[in-house]
């Protein structure tokens, strides 16, 4: 998941690519993503469980194709699906005793272009506010904001400006918190600023929460994040969280984890935290055994035939596979 007075240099500058890049300016008004996943669960006795993991179509997303796998196969009775009060599809399953493999396979079009930068945009006074806003204003499960406000108003309350405040929050994040473990499904925004450490969630729910004690109605994001104009990464792909605050009457998109425009973003869906968004939610024992995520570009026009089955590790679904890490050294 920046400007004091005007936007900030360094939120605008990207690392040094690798390959082909193609300059922003030239690329065509939309790409086509291949994104999906494949979670295996291991379940003592039935279980209900909720599924937060479909994308909506949307201003700049378009669902192209898609397909569910659902394995073993379930009665309609037991599966179906519902809008949350923020507009996120649910999928609902009760999930028999034993192995529960749930799959998604997406092709999405999605804007050619990177993340707006608007540095103008103003703070809306909180009387201007729509009503149904204000409750993005409040403290939340993970977003402990009452908790950082004065540490909030101390670093960045000079700062004129919505998008200016907003962004030297990512800015000073970024330089603050280190990316890497260290942080629990439990962990809230004040613990993971403090411990120094933090992965997406982290950033996202920081962010959000030094947005909140500024009086910025902020939200948190979850969604797919591709690898496109950027240095390619060994590491396996996850789902990406970051966040979204409202200025100028609309929901802007910040990301304090990378704190640089990106190309690619599939939201699939927003919240107060992340435990509005859990990608999973099982009412009983659970144990996630598998888990695999990919979110790559492609020029396919449909999806692959059924009997290819969904992408298999490794391919450039799924696992990011940089130069270095392929021609690693070998153990013997």
């Amino acid at each position: 998941m920046t400007e004091r007075t005007s936007p900030s240099e360094s939120a605008l500058v990207e690392p040094a690519l690798t390959g082909s890049t193609r300059p922003d300016t030239i690329r065509a008004d939309t790409i086509r993503i291949r994104a999906g996943f494949e979670l295996h669960f291991e379940l003592t006795q039935p279980t209900p469980m909720l599924f937060v993991v479909e994308p909506t179509e949307r201003p700049g997303q378009r669902i192209l194709a898609a397909r569910k796998r659902v394995s073993p196969d379930l009665p309609l009775s037991e599966t179906s699906s519902f809008i949350d009060i923020y507009g996120n599809t649910v999928w609902r399953i009760q999930a028999p005793a034993g192995r529960l493999e749930v799959a998604h396979d997406l092709l999405m079009e999605v804007s050619a272009h990177k993340d707006p930068v608007i540095g103008h945009l103003p703070k809306t006074p909180i009387e201007a506010l729509p009503g149904n806003l204000l409750h993005y204003l409040l403290p939340s499960r993970y977003v402990d904001s009452d908790l950082i406000s004065s540490e909030a108003w101390r670093l960045f309350g000079d700062i004129y400006g919505g998008w200016a405040q907003a962004q030297a929050v990512c800015d000073h994040l970024q330089a603050t918190l280190q990316y890497g473990a260290g942080s629990t499904s439990s962990t809230s925004a004040r613990e993971a600023y403090q411990s120094g450490y933090a992965v997406c969630r982290d950033f996202a729910h920081a962010g959000v929460a030094f947005c909140r004690a500024l009086n910025l109605p902020a939200r948190y994001v979850c969604g797919y994040l591709p690898d496109i104009d950027v240095p390619p990464d060994f590491r396996p792909m996850d789902f990406h969280a970051w966040f979204e605050v409202w200025l100028d009457g609309a929901w802007r998109t910040f990301d304090a984890r990378h704190n640089f425009p990106r190309v690619g973003r599939i939201l699939i869906a927003t919240g107060r935290d992340a435990s509005d968004v859990a990608f999973n939610t099982a009412f009983g024992s659970s144990v996630l055994a598998h888990m695999k995520v990919w979110a790559d570009e492609t020029e396919a026009t449909e999806l692959p035939p059924l009997s290819e089955g969904f992408p298999q590790t490794p391919t450039v679904e799924g696992l990011r596979l940089s130069e270095a890490w392929v021609d690693r050294p070998r153990l013997t």
